[in-house]
């Protein structure tokens, strides 16, 4: 028996919600689990350090593969986990019976409707809201309901006819407070219609308003030093902050649809499948395609969506997918859904189908990196409406500090790669004071014509570490080499990331996940650092040196040997004589304390320092 490699597997395996599922030898379903955490969850069957009984351990060792399906929250892998465990039936699962699962709420189709729970759906028009993975949840949202809006309970056929002869006398409930009588007409239908709407929004997840109302009750409770109550409400509040109106799994409005959603790249497409029967996702999976002639998304979406309606015998007449398909079937039904139910379930299936596309495309790129190069290159080529891949890259950033120490940095990358033995800085020369522009100006001008004189080849791209302002001097500079209309050159603005074409009037804006900008980011990010590394050790030096500099008969050789020796400015001021003439000689020694130690030397009457013996003096 070939052995399972559950390491490689676990490396696939996201750290999301959603369900997780296991076959055999024989591709048979044999286990299906829920987690919080899908890696983590699945990575503790495989732990030796953790007991677990025999049967797991069974488990385990016939487990050949390992599928799932990532969700948005844990409730929906629950509610996922049940509805799979019930149509498949694994051998190593808990069957589940169906009289028993999951409740919802009704909003009863009568004449001022009902509000209460149920596990079972009949079609007669009414709304069913959930389903309810916490039954206590369910309940207080059913207990604020009843305090909130005062609701009839009774099951009496209240029809205006019935109503207006008098049939009817109001009950107890009426008397507490916990309805309005609109059996004896005491409460009108648009008044009784007005709370059903609101109690629709809370129950739709538009519960804001009423979670501030709940608050401010709290507070003033606790004011009040009310503190029971307070509690009370505040058990509330805190299963309303929890609360999930919505499950994208299972939605009593949806029967019996197929949804597809595709994800394609060069060369792969990645197509998956979710199959709803009676409100509730029965089935999901995601397959690759190879492309051989170019094949459009369309067309590949269309011949998955035979083989998956095929292998699964589905017989749906409606079908969701992504975008527009051009087949004609009678007896099926094309929607691509803008919002609703029908949508957040194809948000579904593109969330899964996107992260089973990442991943494979991830294992490709790690098994062969010029893949991903060539990926990488060919998207910057068409983000960046270049008309030649990228295979070298510059990027130029200024430091300076108040106008001193100036310096350029330019850092290269290869191949979507830094090349650090490319990498350069510059002296600035022709710049005085804090001018950001010149000093673009001349790093770019010395940087090409160099490369010029000694036939180097130029790069593909030319990024420039500011706005319009560094960009219009760098293409000053590639003018008056003859070269700007050879290499593309932007600029990216620290602020929005914001990219700069020559007289262009509006930046260009790329999505902020996307790789494109990232290795622009990651290139301006290497520039600034190279650059302001040589910075600080130009400033460094300059400002250790620079008092020394000041003092007549210490040149830059014996300043260096002072630094050396005694490692900072500071300890140079408090050294003593001796100190100093182990490094330097008695009239230098004489100058250091004459600058740093005026005082001590203030001549005595009748004598000057001119004629002081040295040896004396010190």
């Amino acid at each position: 028996m070939e052995k399972f490699d559950y390491r490689a597997a676990l490396q696939k395996i996201p750290h999301r919600p959603g369900v997780y599922q296991y076959w055999n030898d024989d591709n048979e379903l044999i286990y299906v689990g829920k987690a919080k955490d899908l890696r983590n969850r699945v990575a503790s069957y495989f732990n030796k350090d953790v007991n677990v009984n025999a049967k797991t351990r069974v488990l385990v060792s016939k487990i050949r593969n390992i599928t799932f399906t990532i969700v948005d929250t844990e409730v929906d892998a629950w509610l996922l986990e049940n509805s799979l465990i019930k149509k498949h039936q694994p051998r190593y699962n808990v069957m589940l019976k169906d009289d028993k699962t999951y409740p919802w709420i009704i909003i009863k189709n009568e004449n001022f409707p009902r509000i209460y729970w149920t596990r079972r759906i009949v079609r007669d028009g009414s709304k069913y809201l959930g389903p309810y993975a916490s039954v206590s949840m369910m309940h207080a949202i059913l207990g604020l309901i009843k305090e909130t809006y005062p609701l009839r309970t009774c099951n009496l056929p209240l029809t205006r006819e019935n109503i207006d002869k008098g049939k009817f006398k109001v009950c107890l409930e009426y008397q507490l407070g916990n309805c309005k009588g609109p059996c004896q007409n005491y409460q009108s239908e648009d008044d009784y219609e007005h709370n059903i709407e609101e109690i629709k929004d809370i129950l739709n997840g538009k519960i804001g308003a009423v979670v501030r109302n709940m608050k401010a009750e709290i507070d003033k409770a606790v004011s009040e030093m009310n503190y029971e109550l307070a509690h009370k409400l505040k058990r509330k509040y805190d299963l309303l902050e929890k609360y999930q109106s919505k499950s994208t799994v299972v939605n009593s409005s949806i029967t019996d649809v197929d949804v597809f959603s595709i994800a394609s790249e060069e060369k792969y497409a990645f197509v998956n499948y979710l199959k709803v029967m009676n409100g509730t996702i029965i089935q999901t999976q995601t397959i690759e395609l190879k492309k051989r002639l170019d094949e459009s998304d369309e067309e590949l979406l269309t011949l998955a969506i035979s083989e998956f309606r095929v292998r699964y015998q589905s017989t749906s007449k409606e079908i969701i997918v992504p975008f527009d398909i051009d087949l004609e079937d009678a007896a099926i039904k094309f929607t691509v859904p803008k919002l609703g139910e029908k949508k957040k379930l194809l948000d579904l299936s593109q969330k899964n189908v996107q992260f089973f596309k990442k991943e494979k495309i991830d294992q490709y790129e790690k098994l062969n990196p010029e893949i991903r190069t060539e990926r990488l290159l060919t998207q910057m080529m068409k983000d960046l409406r270049m008309n030649q891949l990228p295979r070298h890259i510059e990027c130029f950033d200024n430091s300076n500090f108040h106008g001193k120490y100036p310096v350029s940095a330019i850092v290269v990358f290869k191949d979507a790669r830094p090349s650090k033995k490319d990498y350069r800085h510059f002296n600035v020369k022709t710049v005085e004071g804090p001018n950001d522009f010149a000093t673009m100006e001349e790093a770019v001008h010395r940087r090409y014509r160099r490369m010029l004189d000694e036939g180097t080849e130029l790069p593909q791209l030319i990024i420039i570490d500011g706005g319009k302002g560094q960009l219009s001097s760098a293409v000053k500079s590639l003018k008056l080499l003859g070269i700007d209309k050879q290499v593309t050159v932007i600029g990216i603005a620290k602020r929005l990331e914001e990219l700069y074409y020559p007289g262009d009037q509006y930046p260009l804006y790329l999505d902020k996940k996307s790789e494109t900008l990232k290795i622009i980011q990651q290139l301006r990010d290497e520039a600034h650092r190279f650059g302001i590394t040589f910075h600080r050790k130009k400033r460094d030096k300059g400002t250790l040196v620079t008092e020394l500099d000041f003092i007549e008969g210490i040149g830059k050789t014996t300043s260096a040997k002072l630094l050396k020796y005694f490692k900072s400015v500071k300890k140079i001021r408090e050294a003593k004589v001796e100190e100093l003439l182990e490094v330097v000689n008695a009239k230098q020694a004489k100058a250091l304390i004459a600058y740093f130690n005026p005082q001590s030397f203030q001549p005595s009457e009748g004598e000057t320092l001119q004629d002081s013996d040295p040896d004396k003096a010190f």
